[in-house]
This record gives structure tokens, sequence and C-alpha cells, in this order.
């Protein structure tokens, strides 16, 4: 499968869904910036697709990581990012959405496993993300973190200060 094809829009969403489970497969879903794709990412992806049988990622639009991370963020365009997520083995595919939460997103994915990383807890998750996920039957599991590994560290090497 072409990496292009692996890149649903979010009204694709619900019929991808019900082909997922109607395999009886497990599903797995994170979301994210994405910004610049490191090792921490390739790392946490990989292992939360070995938690089910697809992983599934929601990828913040520009617009809404603008409004996550500032303005000079995102460094790459939507496009660019969910293409370069979809070329990835571990990544079934990648749905961009607008919000600045993934509410809407999971309500769509109706994940069988959620997974976050380790900069998170599952008390600081955003509750209407938890109960997406939860009123589905949906678990929510917690990565660890890659140390020394994220986007703005590999901005603050590009641009140290004067």
């Amino acid at each position: 499968m072409k990496s292009l094809d692996k890149i649903l829009s979010l009204s694709d969403l619900p019929a991808w869904r019900r082909q997922i489970r109607e395999r009886g497969q497990k599903l797995v879903a994170t979301n994210g910036c994405f910004d610049l794709l490191h090792a921490g990412h390739v790392t946490y992806l990989e292992h939360a697709r070995e938690q089910g049988d697809c992983l599934l990622i929601g990828l913040n639009g520009d617009d809404s990581v603008r409004r996550l991370k500032g303005p000079t963020r995102p460094v790459n365009k939507e496009q660019d990012r969910a293409l370069v997520l979809a070329a990835l083995t571990a990544v079934d595919a990648v749905v961009i959405f607008p919000e600045t939460t993934a509410t809407r997103f999971l309500e769509l994915a109706k994940p069988d496993v959620y997974v976050k990383g380790g900069d998170y807890r599952v008390e600081t998750l955003d509750a209407d993300e938890r109960r997406a996920v939860e009123q589905n039957g949906g678990a929510i599991l917690i990565m660890p973190l890659v140390p020394g590994q994220s986007t703005s560290g590999i901005l603050r090497k590009l641009s140290p200060p004067a």
C-alpha cells in the first residue's frame, strides 16, 4: 500500500473503523503534532503498535499546532507530516484533525487502546478525550518517553541562543 493511501479524512474514519472491527482486529490509536519526526517518535509508535493489530494516528492540523505550540510551529505542513507518518511500517492510517484536543477524533475512531506518551498521566489527560475512549470500552495506556528525544530539543539545537 502506498503511504498516501494510508491518509484518511475524518469522514472516512467511521467506515475504516467498522472494517477493522469486522475483521476482529484490535485498534490502537494515538495522537499528536509529530512536527519533526525523531527516534523518540519512532520508538513510541512501534511500542504503541505492539499493543494491537492496527495503529491509527490522529494528527493535529496546522492551525491547532499553532494554537498549541506557538506561531513558529509547525515546521512541517500537515500533509507532509501525515505522509511521513504514513510511511512508517508501524502505522496503518493517519487522520488529520483541526481541533486542539483529540475528542472528536477519538469519538470517531473508538480505539480499543488509546496510547499517550509519558509526559501525561491518565489523571492529566483531557477529561473529554478520556471519556470518549472509556465510553466505547477502550483502555488508556501511558508509554514511557524516550529520554533526550523531543522536537523542542531539536529546535533548540538548531537555534541556539545568541
